[in-house]
């Protein structure tokens, strides 16, 4: 059953990844995305991995265990990813000044959402904990928790903005479009990984899962905070109101997005 389970679950983790390439569509047709759309898509993914974060994984946490349990898994999570964002530490991500930009630069621009994908990957994984235990959609035999099919969404959807961040800078470098495409697909491979290693985790140690959606939660909510809404008014800062107006709306989009699709995977 695990093995059966862990393929579905390394499936929703490819599947999450290859959405993040279409975050690489417009430059297909188009030569630049305007700062003013991007702003909203980067509130989009925000207001949509807060949502998921405090509705499915933090309400779900404290459905499994102890207020102290899901805490320390929070707290946990945020440690991690800040340890992750140490090891690319002194980079910032400036996309005006791309053109001047190196290779080396390039690829850190990758890394840095590679390295964040692997904490949503966990996220993922962490959501199947009771695939094939309980759910009202069966796929393959396998009865799919509410819960999975929420995350799954959510992190499909806030990929897109993601593979945006890939494809701007390069573009700008000069890259083809098909190249830019594969780059934002391989930044999210994490993704599969850490969905199937979380999975694995904790279905064999289920004592711990209150801890492991505390876990999901914290390093979600830490990246909207700190990387996600900062590198939206980055991209605002040049807009009327520096792109708070454009946050705040792409916010307001992305939970509204969420309320329904809770509503009908419950």
């Amino acid at each position: 059953m695990i093995e059966t389970g862990l393929w579905v679950v390394l499936a929703a983790g490819v599947f999450t990844a290859i959405i993040c390439g279409l975050g690489t569509v417009p430059f297909f047709f188009v030569d630049e995305v305007s700062d003013r759309v991007t702003v909203v898509l980067w509130g989009l993914a925000g207001g949509i991995m807060l949502f998921a974060s405090v509705f499915g994984f933090i309400v779900e946490g404290l459905g499994e265990g102890t207020l102290t349990q899901v805490g320390t898994g929070l707290l946990v999570g945020i440690v991690l990813v800040v340890a992750a964002d140490r090891l690319i530490s002194g980079y910032e991500f400036q996309p005006h000044e791309m053109p001047d930009a190196d290779f080396r630069k390039l690829v850190l621009i990758v890394g840095v959402l590679t390295v964040h994908s692997f904490p949503e990957g966990v996220a993922l994984g962490v959501a199947f904990a009771d695939l094939g235990v309980e759910g009202d959609l069966i796929v393959g035999g396998l009865a799919i928790p509410a819960l999975a099919i929420f995350i799954t969404i959510a992190i499909s959807i806030q990929n897109i903005p993601e593979g945006l961040a890939v494809a701007i800078p390069l573009h700008t470098y000069g890259l083809s479009n098909w190249k830019i495409f594969g780059w934002a697909v391989f930044s999210s491979i994490p993704q599969p990984i850490g969905a199937g290693i979380a999975y694995v985790f904790v279905t064999f140690a289920r004592e711990f899962l209150p801890f492991g959606f505390g876990f999901a939660a914290g390093a979600m909510i830490y990246l909207v905070l700190h990387d996600i809404f900062p590198e939206a008014l980055d991209h605002g800062a040049e807009l009327p109101g520096n792109g708070r107006r454009e946050l705040a709306a792409g916010i307001a989009l992305g939970v509204a997005i969420m309320v329904p699709v809770m509503v009908l995977t419950e």
